[in-house]
């Protein structure tokens, strides 16, 4: 066990020493907190329970039309804006949203003329896509709207569509949440985790990864060999000095995420630890075993760059996996980092009880296992 230790405490100083590990140890992850919390935090905006995404509606002379598309887009989360034209200063910024219909458009619909509407945004095309169909059901709505107004209330007019909306609804849906989570996770409640599980599996595979390489060709695991230690002891005390190189990884991820960003880890804190803990076993074995099958330190450290990236984005890390298509939710469910992150969304923003992660967890142990196995049958001093 002393020569265990020994090796292990060594290799956390000589790593510590590295001005790229204590980069991306403390500088980066607060940096890409605030970077990636940022970007994902308008994903949701628009979404039940969020604040109303604003909209410049351009119409002359709308007419009695006005107050029902008014309605319906109040219903699909937009907050509307009435102009007659849009006229912008030199010095004011161009609306994000802007809703355009053609002019006189009661009069067009009343004498059975079609009538255009163009949608232009700004914003990115994840929340693009949303909003437009948001746009689109608004004014499905409001066509469905004219249609049994005009049928069955008399000619189409304002008084017809009032008594449309009062009329009693024959088919209602209830709509509940799964848990206690309203929203999919977004801003730093989504980049905390996320950039917390794709840093601790970066710095796990670069760092320690080109580090054995870097021992191997130089030698210094041959001269470990003519010490009176045993191979398992080399091992056992490599994986530990990684095993506490992703512990402070994690911890310093968590201060920064609690005290900076006021992040909320839920319920079941204890639970996140055992998650976090149960990844960092993971990282250290997959850190592990990518320096004894590397041959040179840039193709371990280009081999840890990208499988780092892959994984991150793949395992919901960059992103809400909800706004994902099918195939990459699908992904998610095979590769670790979306265990964890799983396992995290559960007991933060789901917060389904600690009970709920224990596959997760069993899948990160098994998974360390696996990758430390094979480590040791590959693992060589020369």
């Amino acid at each position: 066990m002393r020569n265990t230790l020994f090796i292990a405490w060594q290799d956390v100083r000589f790593q510590l020493r590295a001005g790229s590990t204590l980069l991306w140890l403390f500088i980066m992850p607060p940096i890409f907190f605030y970077f990636i919390g940022t970007v994902t935090g308008g994903f949701a905006s628009g979404m039940s329970g969020g604040q109303a995404t604003p909209l410049t509606v351009v119409a002359e002379n709308p007419g009695f039309l006005k107050e029902q598309i008014d309605l319906r887009l109040v219903a699909n989360d937009f907050a509307p804006e009435w102009v007659d034209v849009l006229e912008i200063a030199e010095e004011e910024a161009a609306p994000i949203r802007t809703l355009t219909f053609d002019a006189n458009m009661s009069d067009k619909v009343t004498a059975d003329e079609s009538v255009t509407a163009s949608y232009d945004t700004k914003a990115n095309s994840l929340s693009r896509e949303f909003e437009e169909i948001r746009i689109q059901r608004s004014l499905y709505t409001v066509l469905a709207d004219v249609i049994v107004a005009d049928a069955t209330a008399g000619p189409l007019s304002s008084d017809a569509l009032a008594t449309i909306n009062e009329a009693t609804r024959v088919w209602q849906l209830d709509v509940s949440t799964a848990g206690s989570r309203t929203e999919i996770p977004t801003g730093f409640q989504q980049a905390v985790p996320g950039i917390l599980v794709m840093f601790t599996l970066l710095v796990l595979l670069t760092s320690s990864g080109t580090m054995l390489v870097q021992e191997r060709t130089q030698g210094l695991l041959r001269r470990l060999a003519s010490a009176p230690i045993s191979k398992a002891e080399v091992i056992s005390g490599k994986w530990e000095g990684r095993m506490v190189l992703a512990a402070i990884q994690v911890t310093v991820a968590l201060a920064f995420g609690t005290f900076l960003f006021k992040m909320d880890w839920g319920p079941d804190i204890a639970m996140v630890i055992v998650v976090l803990v149960a990844w960092a076993g993971f990282c250290a074995s997959a850190g592990l075993w990518l320096g004894t099958v590397a041959k040179t330190e840039a193709q371990a450290g280009g081999l840890g760059v990208l499988a780092a990236n892959l994984l991150a984005a793949l395992g919901g890390c960059w992103w809400p996996i909800e706004v994902t298509p099918e195939w990459m939710q699908a992904i998610q469910k095979i590769v670790p980092t979306g265990w964890t992150m799983d396992a995290l969304h559960k007991l933060i923003s789901f917060q389904a009880g600690a009970m709920s992660v224990i596959p997760n967890v069993l899948l990160l142990i098994a998974g360390a296992v696996v990758f430390g196995v094979l480590a040791a049958r590959r693992f060589r001093y020369e």
